[in-house]
């Protein structure tokens, strides 16, 4: 299968006036549990909700497009689709469909979005970029949010994921950010030079099976987020910007990824600063071994600056 029929079928789609909002996964668990939600009634159900449809729910222009893009499994009397799609900041973004059990999957969900405001609402401001990073592109909303509001940067889109890879560059060529270099990479590894901003929402938490989009490694899922905080000592242009999106489980109160991360970041060249953006994520994760002894799980946003000189 090639970019092209992948492309093909996300324009098809997005004609239609295709909208969604992706949930969390409990919230998507809950819904489709429903009786009622047991078969899919229109492409909304079939691309959001990842739900098995007939015959005649789609269009045939688009049943045809996914039977060439290769996204379509047998479902009973019906089928199922291998790929999803959200909607965001106007945008279409093709990933994995719900559940995303497989270990190369690509993941989309509120946190994804809480990310992506976080960097509009940083250019937003008066930031002049020339060379822009997404590290573990996922889907590719980091790079393409940069890509559409300095499409003057160049915005590179690194992942370790193939996967990730090819969704990034057919979201980014359907979003029309054509200046985003997509790139096989583990973390900056064969990428050479400086950022005047870094964007990163990697995985933070601790997955028993060592899923690439959700294991994040270290005591608690923070070892991806350190190693990423580390990189603003080292590639970030003077007066570049790293913007970390991630999670850190709280034990009797102490942050256990702020309390690792301070020794990293407190250098005289470094500004930075640190948000509790959500103080209840993924609570499901608090009945597995690995958290035992979290209170909670909080979504935040660290913001690391190099001074100009």
């Amino acid at each position: 299968m090639t970019n092209d029929v992948f492309l093909h079928l996300a324009m098809t789609l997005k004609a239609t006036g295709y909208s969604f909002t992706t949930v969390t996964p409990a919230t998507h668990a809950r819904v489709n549990s429903r009786l009622e939600n047991a078969w899919a009634r229109n492409a909304t159900d079939v691309f959001g909700w990842s739900r098995p449809f007939r015959e005649g729910v789609i269009t045939p222009e688009l049943f045809e497009a996914m039977r060439n893009a290769d996204v379509l499994d047998t479902h009973g009397e019906g089928w199922i689709s291998r790929v999803r799609a959200s909607t965001l900041r106007g945008q279409l973004f093709l990933h994995s469909a719900y559940p995303t059990t497989a270990s190369d999957a690509i993941f989309f969900g509120p946190d994804t979005y809480r990310f992506a405001n976080a960097i509009a609402r940083y250019l937003a401001g008066d930031v002049r970029l020339k060379r822009a990073v997404d590290i573990g592109c996922g889907a590719g909303p980091g790079a393409v949010v940069i890509a559409l509001e300095r499409p003057q940067a160049d915005v590179f889109a690194v992942d370790i994921n193939d996967m990730a890879l090819r969704y990034t560059s057919v979201n980014a060529r359907l979003a029309g950010a054509m200046r985003v270099v997509v790139q096989h990479s583990d973390l900056l590894d064969g990428v050479d030079g400086d950022f005047d901003l870094i964007v990163a929402n990697p995985p933070y938490l601790l997955d028993a099976q060592e899923r690439t989009y959700r294991h994040g490694g270290g005591s608690f899922g923070e070892g991806l987020s350190l190693a990423i905080a580390g990189l603003a000592r080292t590639r970030l242009a003077p007066g570049g910007t790293l913007l970390l999106y991630t999670g850190t489980a709280i034990t009797d109160g102490t942050d256990r990824l702020l309390a690792s991360i301070a020794p990293i970041l407190d250098d005289s060249t470094l500004e930075w600063d640190y948000q509790e953006l959500d103080p209840d994520v993924f609570g499901e994760e608090l009945d597995e071994p690995a958290y035992a002894e979290a209170d909670r799980i909080a979504a935040v946003l660290l913001t690391a600056r190099r001074a100009r000189s």
